[in-house]
């Protein structure tokens, strides 16, 4: 089984591709593969409702990162979407690329399960779950929980490092992505317990 984590941050190695290693390394453990794919910081193309993906089956815009996404997603199994919170909401970028594969590939998505990591400094976060979790709920994919919201901290580079809290709840996310994952191939994966002490950190330090 086969996980694709989309880091929509233009930072390839910031503090949302810090997030999303740590779901990875977990993923690893439970025995499903994982890959991080970063949008990059070239312009991204958005959606221009032409419909011709009704005629190609595909968007009719050939950039490469529309073209590497789509087709790692052929071979996923499951979802995990990562972005910095810009404005209470996620990387523009991200969504551009979103819209066009979501509304061109359904068939790429559906019944994949699904969850969506913010990186913030300090709010907005919830909001831009909210944005990214309407990607999954109209596109049948099952949204997998964690411990608290998919969120975690941080502004400069190496911050979320230090969110003892975050960090935990992707690893919880992680978990529970595999039970999941396990759970829909077979059907008999037993629910996963907790395997550590339950952290609590504040914003302040």
């Amino acid at each position: 089984m086969h996980v694709l984590l989309l880091n929509g941050s233009p930072r390839r190695e910031g503090n949302t591709f810090l997030a999303l290693s740590e779901i990875a390394g977990v993923l690893k453990t439970t025995g499903i593969e994982s890959e991080i794919v970063s949008i990059g910081t070239k312009p991204v193309q958005g959606c221009t409702a032409c419909r011709k993906c009704y005629e190609l089956d595909r968007c009719v815009f050939q950039d490469d990162l529309y073209n590497t996404v789509r087709e790692k997603l052929q071979k996923a199994d499951g979802l995990i979407v990562g972005s910095p919170v810009y404005y209470a909401g996620p990387n523009g970028s991200l969504c551009a690329l979103l819209d066009r594969i979501f509304y061109s590939c359904p068939e790429l998505l559906e019944y994949k399960p699904a969850a969506a990591v913010a990186v913030c400094r300090r709010s907005g976060g919830t909001a831009t779950l909210d944005r990214l979790n309407k990607y999954f709920t109209i596109q049948h994919m099952p949204v997998v929980p964690s411990q608290y919201w998919t969120c975690a901290h941080g502004l400069q580079p190496g911050d979320v490092a230090r969110d003892a809290e975050g960090l935990q709840t992707m690893r919880t996310l992680a978990r529970n992505m595999a039970w999941l994952l396990k759970n829909l191939h077979s059907g008999t994966a037993p629910a996963p317990e907790a395997e550590e002490p339950r952290e609590r950190t504040n914003f302040i330090r």
